[in-house]
């Protein structure tokens, strides 16, 4: 069975900073009674679950992941902006019942820590344009694993245009490395497309537990409920334990999930949700600390759930 292909790479790299960037677009903001210059504070994150899945070669593995992130923004207006995000994240994958030969027999990875750091920058160009530069460091790895190899890193750049109170587009471009695979040049298109007053679709974050931003549909039911549904495509790729079965591999869990939420603001600036969807087109792989193929299999589709919160002060 093949690796996952290089149009699947570039559609990941191409989704893995648009949290950043659809989070510092202008949009219409509340109004709390604060200034929308200075500083402020977000803190976000959530848990999510998902059930057994069958694995092909025999065997099923469950997974659960918990994030947490913090970021710090100072305005100098409401399209001029800098900010410092720190995540973490920490994945427990659960193999069962394999057999030899097979991922879940040699159940070869258990818990996975993420760390982030990123730096968005925002700058408004006249009346319609803003300008927004990213850089991004990570690291990804096991728990035992030699922390300089679970370090990638990159940038993105680009511009988008607001269109009236109802749209707002803009292309950009990045570069971002991956452990043991070669770097990717890539094209980012984000939308915020509001259709009508209640109905609007988005690039960007749909959940602050998952790595996949995608493409969700937002309907506003009420101005305190809003009901979501949406996908994307999720990757997560990092560095084995290097005492491990295979020392300093490569471990990799690909995944197109379709989901539906449902988001409460609980306070003008506090929001919980909760979702659940099914993973399809999963994929799991097991590799050597220089990148080539040991075991690849895909799973069938599964079940997931989980809930989110988040603040800003």
């Amino acid at each position: 069975m093949r690796r996952v292909s290089t149009l699947s790479n570039l559609i990941f790299c191409s989704f893995l900073l648009l949290p950043a960037i659809a989070s510092s677009q202008e949009k219409p903001q509340q109004n709390t009674g604060r200034p929308q210059t200075g500083w402020s504070t977000l803190v976000r994150g959530g848990a999510v679950y998902q059930f057994d899945s069958d694995l092909d070669d025999g065997g099923s593995y469950s997974s659960s992941r918990v994030n947490i992130e913090v970021g710090q923004n100072y305005a100098w207006s409401r399209r001029d902006t800098a900010s410092f995000v720190l995540g973490y994240s920490y994945d427990v994958y659960d193999f069962s019942d394999g057999e030899s030969g097979g991922i879940a027999f040699e159940s070869p990875w258990e818990d996975i820590h993420t760390l982030s750091i990123s730096s968005p920058l925002r700058k408004g160009i006249g009346e319609r344009w803003t300008a927004f530069l990213i850089p991004s460091l990570r690291s990804t790895g096991e728990s035992g694993a030699d922390f300089s190899k679970t370090i990638t890193g990159g940038g993105l750049t680009g511009v988008s245009c607001r269109f009236g109170d109802r749209l707002t587009i803009g292309p950009g471009i990045g570069v971002f490395t991956q452990i043991e695979d070669s770097a990717t040049l890539f094209p980012v298109l984000i939308i915020h497309w509001k259709i009508t007053d209640q109905l609007s679709l988005e690039t960007g974050r749909g959940l602050a537990a998952t790595l996949g931003p995608g493409l969700t549909l937002n309907y506003l039911a009420t101005p305190s409920l809003r009901l979501a549904v949406g996908g994307r495509y999720e990757k997560l790729r990092f560095r084995l334990d290097k005492d491990g079965s295979v020392v300093n591999g490569i471990g990799e869990d690909s995944s197109f999930p379709l989901f539906a939420s449902c988001s409460c603001n609980i306070s003008p600036r506090a929001v919980i949700s909760v979702m659940a969807g099914v993973e399809t087109g999963g994929n799991v792989t097991l590799e050597n600390s220089q990148g080539h193929s040991i075991l690849e299999e895909s799973y069938d589709s599964g079940i997931f759930s989980g809930i989110t919160f988040r603040v800003r002060l």
